[in-house]
Parts: C-alpha cells; sequence; structure tokens
C-alpha cells in the first residue's frame, strides 16, 4: 500500500491550515462590505433559503490562495500567472453576474477568454487524451485549444450547476482537490501537490461559514457565481497541470472518477433538456441535489453522501490504474455511469423512490425539503 512521505506532507499541511485561517478571516471581513455593496442572494425564485445571504465566498476563496501562495514563497510560476488572471476575470465576471444576473452570451465567453488566458500566458492546456484506443498516447495537435476551452467551460458551468445545496459544491470540489493532490504526490509532483494541499485549505475555510451544521441551521456565506467559477476553473487548472506533465504521468481518464457527480450529472442533463428542445442553460430543480432534497435528504447529508461516492470511486479508478486495467474499459464505466443515472432519473417519481430508498424509507411518497 503506497503511503506519502510525511516529509513531503508537512508544508502541504501547513499551506492548508493557513490557507483556511486566511479564508475564515475573510469571510468574517467580508459579510459587513456584502451588506454595504449588496452582495447578497436575497430570497426569490426558486431560490427557498430564508435570509439574505453574503455571496462573498469566491472573493474570499481567491484572495486566500493568493496570499497563502505568498506567504509560503512558493515559487510563481507562467502556470500559476495564466491561473491567476483567469480566476481575476472569472471572479470579476461573476460577482457582476451575482449583481445583475449576467445573460449566458456574456459569460461563456468570459469563461473562454479566462480558459485561454490558462492556454497562453500559462502554458497549460490539453495535449493528449491517453491510450483510449490503441498502445500509444492520443495527442490532440490542433484539436488542443479547442478541447482545453471547451472542457474549461464544462467544468465551470458543472460547478456552478451543481451548487444548489448548501456545503454541496465546496465539498464535492474539496473531495475533488483532495484526490488530486493524493495524485500527484503519487506520481512524484510535489509542487503542485503543495498548491493543491493549499487550494483544499482555503475551500475548507469556505465550508466552515457554507455548511450547515448541528449548531448552525443554514448557511452564512454562498460561494456565488463568482466562487463556482473560480473552483470550475481550479479543477480544470489542476487537471490539466496534473494528467499533462511527462515528467509525472497520470492518466487524462482518472480525471473524470475525481469529480463524477459535477460532470454526470451536467452531461444527463444537458441532453435530456436538448432532447425536450430546451436550453441546456434552463433552470429547473431535475439537478440530483434537487432529487435528494425532495426526496428528503438534508443539504448536509446529501453533501456528505455524495462527497464519500466520489471518494470511493475516485480512489477505486486510481487503484484500478495502478492494477494495469485499461483505460479504455474505465472510460467505458465511467460512461455506463452516466448511462444509468440518465435511466434513473428519465422519471422524477422513480428518482425520487431511488433515493428514498436510500434514506429506508418507502419509495410512494416524496417530502419537499427546503434548501
Amino acid at each position: 500500500m503506497w503511503l506519502p512521505d510525511p516529509a513531503r506532507m508537512a508544508p502541504m499541511l501547513l499551506g492548508a491550515m493557513i490557507g483556511m485561517a486566511v479564508t475564515v478571516l475573510l469571510q468574517w471581513l467580508l459579510q459587513p462590505v456584502a451588506h454595504r455593496l449588496d452582495l447578497l442572494d436575497h430570497p426569490r425564485g426558486r431560490k427557498d433559503h430564508a435570509h439574505p445571504t453574503p455571496i462573498t465566498g469566491g472573493v474570499a476563496m481567491m484572495v486566500a490562495a493568493i496570499a497563502t501562495t505568498v506567504a509560503l514563497r512558493v515559487p510563481l510560476s507562467g502556470a500559476f500567472h495564466g491561473y491567476l488572471y483567469g480566476s481575476l476575470l472569472l471572479i470579476v465576471v461573476g460577482l457582476l453576474d451575482d449583481r445583475h444576473d449576467l445573460a449566458w452570451w456574456v459569460r461563456i465567453p468570459a469563461q473562454m477568454v479566462a480558459a485561454l488566458l490558462m492556454v497562453y500566458v500559462g502554458d497549460v492546456r490539453v495535449e493528449h487524451i491517453g491510450p483510449l484506443f490503441g498502445l500509444a498516447d492520443t495527442a490532440l495537435g490542433a484539436w488542443s485549444v479547442p478541447l482545453t476551452v471547451f472542457a474549461t467551460v464544462g467544468l465551470i458551468n458543472a460547478i456552478n450547476m451543481i451548487d444548489g445545496a448548501d456545503g454541496l459544491a465546496g465539498m464535492l470540489v474539496l473531495t475533488a482537490l483532495l484526490m488530486l493532490c493524493a495524485a500527484a504526490l503519487y506520481s512524484g509532483n510535489h509542487l503542485l501537490a503543495l498548491r493543491l494541499g493549499t487550494l483544499s485549505g482555503v475551500v475548507a475555510g469556505f465550508l466552515a461559514y457554507n455548511l450547515r451544521l448541528p449548531w448552525r441551521s443554514r448557511a452564512h456565506v454562498f460561494m456565488g457565481n463568482a466562487g463556482s467559477a473560480f473552483l470550475g476553473f481550479t479543477i480544470a487548472w489542476a487537471v490539466f497541470r496534473l494528467t499533462q506533465d511527462p515528467n509525472h504521468e497520470v492518466s487524462p481518464v482518472l480525471a473524470l472518477w475525481l469529480l463524477p457527480i459535477p460532470v454526470m450529472d451536467t452531461l444527463v442533463l444537458i441532453v435530456r433538456r436538448l432532447k425536450t428542445r430546451r436550453s441546456p442553460f434552463a433552470a429547473d430543480r431535475s439537478h440530483i441535489h434537487h432529487l435528494m432534497l425532495d426526496a428528503g435528504f438534508g443539504p448536509t447529508r446529501a453533501a456528505l453522501l455524495l462527497s464519500a461516492f466520489s471518494a470511493v470511486v475516485g480512489f477505486a479508478a486510481a487503484e484500478a490504474m495502478r492494477l494495469d486495467v485499461p483505460e479504455s474499459l474505465l472510460l467505458a464505466a465511467y460512461l455506463l455511469l452516466c448511462l444509468g443515472w440518465y435511466l434513473v432519473t428519465a422519471r422524477h417519481a422513480r428518482a425520487i423512490g431511488f433515493f428514498r430508498r436510500l434514506r429506508g424509507q418507502p419509495a410512494a411518497k416524496a417530502n419537499p425539503a427546503s434548501r
């Protein structure tokens, strides 16, 4: 059984603790600013939280990530500069979106520009997708930049779409970051592991204000569209850095299994919406967290259950790769998982019944639950 070197773990843990502490402090400091500038998520429409809530979690996480990196004197490579500039752009556009509800044709181009900054400033891109169709890696050539932009925009919107229950998006991203960090350590990419450890602490600091806990009945801060865009971009950058480094090889197929819920849920809903001739960006209550809430799960229990599932399948996929299971089989298994979820959710009542059975209750009744 592989175990990380304790000497390599020490700076990572330090970065995580500092990142968490700085994020918690910034969220506390930004709360009065949020009220003064009306950076609040007001209860209306499909939003069923009862109180106006600050949406400054994204700003706090980005500033904390940068401040912690500087404090630890981590080398600021060109790859990190591309990530930094893209993050700043997404935070600014995300805050405008939180305030003014920007149209998708404003948000998507901004996300594409952020991806291009990652590519051309940071030189971070998808150059190969592993040996999916033969014995050698499948190089992308001229398709490298388009696929990088497509994957980045897709991950940003997947995190945005899953951010519909307190603590859920943050828990899923934290789980993914921890697994990415473990993969970086395993492959010998210690600088990336340090950055991912710091980012894990930053997200944990956000969750300290966002998770519902026994002594706190509601979230005190939301990440907002700025935060979901920042976290989606962070995952994309981390995945590309991890899987496209020839000196520390990690299969790109593994990335699908490290963030399975948001990607699967988004793919299935986009297919279903296009099939019914609706916009892929149409709002509804068909996401996995909505189904779980309607089946009686509380937000925290749903977040913990989905995060545990992500961790189990992620580490199972990593172990399968270590045992030389063909990557084409792992890709096929992921597509089967998506197909299974599509069939389960083909009927709303069937999906509610599925989650009620997970709770150990009869499937006949559905109890709508508030966010």
